[in-house]
């Protein structure tokens, strides 16, 4: 069965429901979009490695790549390999001592494994037959405009604006919500000081 290549189009809160996230992946020959409803802990897990942040303890998915390392084994690809009454199943082929062998997985841990060994994500067509939809311009652009991590949870109002902060005590915010290994923080401080250099220089 011929694998089609997909690629992490966006990650953000799901519109069919609440307190849940979507990653959206796309594919990478084609037009069409697999949208995946997935968890909070996962979506974070995915973005973390999407941001490339260095939490100060591994989280269980930065542990399982340790472990995978740590006896040579080799994360290959990632293959979402079907979808049964509306759930998506995954596989990671791995890859130890010239030999290949797959292990089962829940799709948004193998999602963020794949983002962690920078490893492809695969599928088959009969599932984007099933579940891939394309977009039209308009929601093609509000995706790529949608950030690269899930929103925070917390409503707005409970944090201070960023915009109104010193660059100093964005530094300062950053340290302490890293500490807490508060990452969904951190990527916001993170892109608003991002933003000031660009209008810095």
């Amino acid at each position: 069965m011929k694998k089609i290549e997909l690629d992490i189009v966006a990650l953000s809160h799901s519109v069919t429901q609440s307190h849940n996230y979507a990653v959206v992946l796309g594919e990478i020959l084609g037009s069409r979009r697999l949208p995946i409803v997935i968890g909070g802990f996962e979506a974070q897990a995915i973005a973390v490695a999407m941001e490339k942040m260095s939490p100060n303890r591994p989280l269980t998915h930065d542990l399982f790549k340790n472990t995978l390392e740590t006896f040579d084994i080799e994360l290959k690809e990632v293959v979402i390999s079907n979808l049964l009454d509306g759930i998506f199943y995954a596989k990671l082929v791995c890859l130890r001592n010239g030999e290949y062998f797959e292990i089962d997985s829940r799709t948004s841990d193998a999602i963020a494994m794949a983002v962690r060994f920078d490893c492809p994500i695969y599928t088959f067509e009969f599932i984007m037959e099933q579940a891939g939809v394309v977009l039209d311009e308009a929601e093609e652009e509000r995706m790529a405009s949608s950030a690269s991590r899930p929103a925070r949870q917390q409503e707005k109002d409970e944090d201070a604006p960023l915009h109104t902060y010193s660059k100093d005590a964005l530094n300062k915010l950053l340290e302490e919500v890293l500490k807490n290994e508060d990452y969904e923080r951190a990527a916001e401080i993170r892109d608003e000081l991002k933003s000031r250099e660009g209008k810095d220089s």
